[in-house]
């Protein structure tokens, strides 16, 4: 094996938290840049606004109630990835401090 100091061992550990923080943040943005407004949901959504409009000149509200309750469902999985991305977000400002505080305690 190869010897660290504590000091090293530190740096070390501040460099991976560091990393950690870093991967956090980007996938934190990416879900939700990315992920939030997918082709699928708005292909959903398109796709249920039809089927209501045509349960409304039908005369169907079996069909109409269950429309609204998957448009329903789409919007609480929209605001779950949002919850999810900034959660990861903030994780990441966590352990940026955390990385800062590892190295200041060093220097």
């Amino acid at each position: 094996m190869f010897a660290l100091s504590a000091s090293d061992f530190v740096l070390t550990l501040a460099g991976i938290v560091l990393a950690l923080g870093v991967i956090a943040f980007i996938v934190g943005l990416f879900t939700l840049a990315f992920r939030v407004n997918s082709a699928d949901f708005n292909e959903i959504t398109a796709s249920s606004a039809k089927l209501a409009e045509k349960g409304l000149t039908d005369d169907v509200s079996d069909l109409v109630s269950g429309i609204s309750e998957v448009l329903k469902s789409i919007t609480e999985m929209t605001k779950t990835k949002v919850g999810v991305g900034i959660f990861l977000i903030f994780v990441s400002f966590v352990l940026f401090v955390v990385a800062y505080y590892l190295v200041s305690r060093v220097v």
